[in-house]
């Protein structure tokens, strides 16, 4: 029985495992049966969500039944919420549905929510592929959300805002290093520290910087205006694409750049095949010269710099001022997206990406007149996603062999 994927060449054609197609169809049946219900098709149909998440189900259980145990539970999970989704939106009513989710907007706000995400499980990324675990990233970001707004602040930059956060984080980013690596503590225990210790210091500065008057105007991270996406035909394509992305934050962009930078250090560079190697065997990699400490203490540095900058991009991009504890959870989320991308950079910004929607489409969910009581439910959907991408059920992340591990050199 085929238990991974298995595509090969036969014939001239690529060829996929019967197994594997059919929890793949489960998977998009599931989202179909949800999509009809919704703009731009809305079906108003009970029975069209019904049939087409029952066929779903149907595939799931084949998929699973010839082997493909993950994928095919994943296929008839999606199945069962595509058929309760598209019951629900079959329910309300159709202009209602049309103002609340418009996609332009949905995949703005996808964006938006994503880039701090993306610069935080990047620099994750940074720090486990060397082998320190980075629970941390929370803390990181709150110091980048903070500093970047103190530093902007007295400076009246944006750019030295930004850099000030930076700093911060990467400082707060080395007493972690300084205890997991030389002090040899636990990994886990350090980093739980650390997000104490951000939120402390934090939270007793901002009360004793701005008090009760609250953090006042502050220099912004400024959008980057696309407006000639609207003359891109069709028109509707070119208005649709103009909204969609023509005026994001400049600091989006660069955390897509940062994806693509990531994966060249990491798998293009000698520095990148040294914090593989100090991640994965650093006995070997020490006896080739590669000194283990130092490699682990500029990924860890590295590492609180990049989450920082999601802190930044909070504080200073997004909502323009600072409050105590305004990362609220996402630098674990952003952990569970380095989980779910399989510590490389594309995976995470996939799994960023769906964090994002999740965030962007949970508010304009429990908008919808005949969804209101709903929505405390609609709320948790990227806690829920981060459950499932921690506890696997989407597939077992492997991560890097010496991961959590304190090396002591002989």
């Amino acid at each position: 029985m085929t238990t991974r994927v298995e595509s090969v060449l036969a014939n001239g054609r690529l060829r996929i495992p019967p197994a594997r197609l059919a929890g793949i169809a489960a998977i998009g049946l599931g989202l179909l049966a949800f999509w009809l219900a919704l703009p731009p098709s809305t079906t108003r149909s009970e029975l069209v969500p019904i049939v087409i998440g029952g066929l779903g189900i149907a595939a799931g259980l084949v998929s699973w039944r010839a082997g493909e145990t993950r994928l095919g539970w994943t296929g008839v999970c999606i199945a069962l919420l595509g058929i309760f989704g598209g019951l629900l939106a079959s329910q309300a009513a159709v202009e209602n549905l049309k103002v609340v989710i418009t996609w332009s907007a949905v995949i703005a706000a996808t964006l938006r929510f994503a880039t701090p995400l993306i610069f935080a499980a990047i620099g994750g990324l940074f720090s486990e592929r060397s082998g320190v675990v980075n629970i941390g990233l929370e803390g990181m970001m709150l110091m980048g959300a903070f500093f970047g707004v103190y530093g902007g602040d007295k400076t009246d930059s944006w750019v030295l805002g930004l850099l000030i956060g930076m700093l911060a984080g990467a400082a707060l980013a080395f007493v972690h290093a300084i205890f997991s690596i030389h002090l040899r503590a636990d990994q886990i225990v350090s980093g739980t520290a650390i997000n104490f210790l951000a939120l402390g210091i934090t939270g007793y500065m901002y009360i004793d910087s701005y008090g009760q008057e609250g953090t006042g105007d502050l220099p912004q991270v400024p959008n980057i205006d696309l407006n000639w996406l609207k003359r891109v035909p069709p028109d509707d394509l070119g208005a649709f694409l103009e909204k969609s992305i023509g005026h994001l934050n400049l600091m989006v962009w660069l955390a897509l750049v940062t994806v693509v930078v990531a994966w060249i250090v990491i798998f293009k560079t000698a520095a990148g095949l040294r914090i593989r190697a100090v991640g994965e065997h650093p006995r070997a990699a020490d006896t080739v010269g590669i000194s283990v400490y130092w490699t682990r203490y500029a990924a860890v540095t590295i590492s609180g710099a990049l989450a920082a900058m999601g802190g930044v991009y909070l504080s200073l991009g997004f909502v323009h001022s600072f409050t105590e504890n305004m990362t609220a959870g996402r630098g674990f989320i952003a952990l569970a997206a380095l989980i779910f991308g399989r510590w490389r950079p594309f995976g995470v910004l996939s799994a960023a990406l769906l964090f994002g929607f999740a965030s962007a489409i949970a508010p304009r969910l429990q908008n919808v007149e005949s969804w209101a009581t709903y929505g405390t439910l609609f709320q948790a959907i990227p806690y829920v996603l981060t459950l499932i991408a921690v506890a696997g059920v989407i597939g077992r992340s492997i991560p890097p062999a010496a991961i959590g591990r304190p090396y002591e050199k002989q």
